[in-house]
């Protein structure tokens, strides 16, 4: 605990859904890396830890999905490779209902109402399909949104999802929370922050006859993506809305190399870089190999570092044990007595010729 810091405790909301029967079938699986013996022989061993804080704020408005093991989730008949498992944060603004909505409804509508493909084997293909089926995914909650009158139009809501099929990790992300792989201890990015400051997101927002006003979205909206807000996304002049729900994706294959993945909301961001974190997760595996007591760390350090925001982080460790990477050892010798009075003979003889 800091000194000075008053730490608020925000109770973490289970997810709570009955399994459910997919016909869903996958088998091998490819990469863009060269595949090696290295990579063939690494499966990732999950498990992850969650923690949450009001912050500074009077209402809470982040939700979080932390699954391990989807498959017990999502029935018998969910035959992809093992391990199988998704994460969200969900960091609402203008109420909490909007990233309620979603946590509540995730799984029925990314998996019990997807359309997932159904391939002999993991190809480009299928994962094209796969980022297809969770695009639409995305739209479908942000249209359910739009139609539950129980959901404020001003109400929204960022949403960053991943999914771990085997070896592959795939990360959709809408707004500004954050993904960070940690690759032998160096942050890789996962997602990009959908902002005013974004060149990208600035020149598609302009196209659609926004405008962004110190940072923020037609200078109401700090982000440039989002699901529900529907009092803003009426389209300008016959132009689509500045503000979308559609997800960006980023995925990669898990190698022996891949320690751990944080995804947390932009409470913690704002004050951090993704190196600063990954320093800190690796720093406290190296200590308890708590991804739970990771998790906490990181709010811990975001409070410190006057963050003002809610904070939601989640740390998804790959192995069963954090690993250390080998050093190399110092070598000694030892020298006989006789070799040792040679040597200081001969160190002094130098003394005496340099004198």
């Amino acid at each position: 605990m800091m000194a000075g810091t008053e730490v608020i405790h925000h109770k973490v909301t289970t997810v709570d859904v009955k399994p459910v029967e997919l016909d869903l079938r996958a088998s091998e699986d490819i990469s863009d890396e060269p595949i090696g013996s290295t990579i063939l022989e690494f499966l990732p061993t999950l498990r992850s830890g969650s923690f949450v804080d009001i912050g500074t704020r009077k209402d809470m408005e982040d939700e979080h999905i932390r699954i391990d093991d989807l498959s017990s989730f999502l029935g018998s008949l969910f035959q992809f490779p093992s391990p199988t498992a998704f994460y969200g944060v969900f960091d609402g603004h203008g109420g909490p209902d909007a990233a309620s909505y979603i946590q509540r409804h995730a799984l029925r509508f990314f998996f019990q109402d997807a359309c997932f493909p159904q391939a002999p084997k993991f190809d480009s293909a299928f994962f094209t399909e796969l980022e297809n089926s969770i695009r639409k995914s995305f739209l479908q909650v942000d249209l359910a949104m739009a139609d539950d009158c129980t959901i404020s139009s001003s109400c929204g809501t960022t949403a960053l999802t991943a999914l771990v099929l085997g070896r592959h990790l795939l990360v959709a992300n809408v707004g500004d929370c954050r993904a960070v792989l940690s690759r032998r201890g160096k942050a890789v990015e996962m997602s990009e922050d959908h902002r005013g400051l974004h060149a990208g997101e600035r020149e598609r927002v302009e196209k659609c006859g926004g405008y962004i006003d110190d940072g923020y979205l037609n200078g109401v909206l700090s982000v440039t993506r989002a699901l529900g807000d529907w009092d803003i996304k009426s389209p300008i002049g016959g132009l689509p809305s500045p503000l979308i729900a559609e997800p960006e994706f980023k995925q990669v294959m898990l190698t022996e190399n891949d320690e751990f993945l944080i995804i947390g909301c932009d409470g913690i961001w704002d004050v951090m870089s993704s190196q600063h974190a990954v320093g800190l997760v690796r720093r406290g595996l190296r200590r308890h190999d708590d991804p739970e007591r990771c998790a906490r760390e990181l709010i811990l350090e975001a409070l410190r570092l006057k963050t003002t925001d809610n904070l939601t982080a989640i740390v998804v460790c790959f192995s069963a044990e954090h690993r250390e990477e080998e050093r190399p050892r110092l070598r000694c010798c030892s020298l006989s007595s006789e070799a040792l009075c040679n040597l200081r003979s001969w160190m002094e003889t130098d003394d005496q010729s340099d004198g």
